[in-house]
């Protein structure tokens, strides 16, 4: 198994250098070269200075290929600091969600740590063509975060800014990334009921809250009759052109306005 494979590789530990572990496995894009930040620490009583390497692995939950070893660049760690460092690493196409191991070298080739990374495929906003059928997905964008995403891609969309809600036949509208709230048309929430009330799925992405507000759900469902509404925190989708995790959040609430569901506790494992 990879687990017991990887865990068979020299550790961090018995190394003077260490790499900081991240708290769970990085996102990126595939398909060219990605910023990994990374932090070491040196716990011991004297500087540290190594020549950085990396080794690339792709991984399943059954193998681990090597793809590349590279020379990065000379690190001095004093004692007891820690470094935050931003290494740029390509990675290869791929079509759907992969995953790949960085391993952190020294010149002795004495492996400081590692890194888990998730690559998807660039095109993930394409899955917005599909739930909105064979019409034009509607679009409300002041900030023009999204309309350049979908053009990229070829979504069909229409601009609900520039045509108006009463002329949208479609069945999903996203509103939003908003920058700030003065960009929220006063009528946009009377707007965004009546094509509710057509039949229209939506997505309404707030802007950033001001300071001292009553605290809000990250997102939540407001049932009309006809069509959805989901109105979601910004922060979901922040940085949309380069966050997988954004891109698959700006899809699920699209998927949670076409097909809303009732939310029930979360599941819990029985204790023995």
């Amino acid at each position: 198994m990879v687990g017991a494979f990887l865990c068979a590789w020299p550790i961090a530990a018995l190394a003077q250098l260490q790499v900081v572990p991240a708290k769970r496995p990085l996102e990126v894009f595939a398909g060219g070269a990605r910023q990994i930040e990374i932090a070491f620490r040196n716990p011991g009583p004297g500087p540290v200075t190594v020549d950085l390497h990396t080794r690339l692995y792709q991984t399943t939950p059954a193998t681990a290929v090597l793809l590349r070893t590279t020379g990065w660049k000379p690190l001095q760690v004093l004692p007891g600091q820690t470094v935050a460092e931003a290494a740029v690493l390509d990675f290869p196409a791929v079509r759907a969600e992969t995953h790949f191991l960085i391993q952190w070298l020294d010149g002795a080739k004495t492996v400081l740590g590692k890194t888990e990374v998730v690559a998807f495929p660039t095109d993930l906003l394409a899955g917005l063509r599909t739930l909105a059928g064979d019409q034009p997905l509607g679009v409300f964008d002041p900030s023009n975060q999204l309309k350049p995403l979908l053009q990229t891609l070829a979504v069909p969309t229409q601009d609900i800014a520039e045509d108006g809600a009463d002329r949208f036949s479609g069945k999903l509208a996203l509103f939003g990334p908003f920058a700030v709230p003065a960009q929220v048309p006063g009528s946009l929430a009377s707007d965004i009921r009546a094509l509710a009330k057509r039949g229209v799925a939506v997505v309404w992405l707030q802007p950033p809250p001001v300071p001292h507000v009553p605290l809000k759900p990250s997102f939540h469902v407001v049932q009309k009759e006809g069509g959805a509404i989901v109105v979601a925190q910004c922060a979901l989708v922040e940085r949309l052109s380069d966050s997988p995790e954004a891109q698959l959040n700006l899809l699920r609430l699209a998927e949670l306005a076409l097909n809303p569901v009732a939310f029930d506790l979360p599941e819990t494992e029985p204790q023995n």
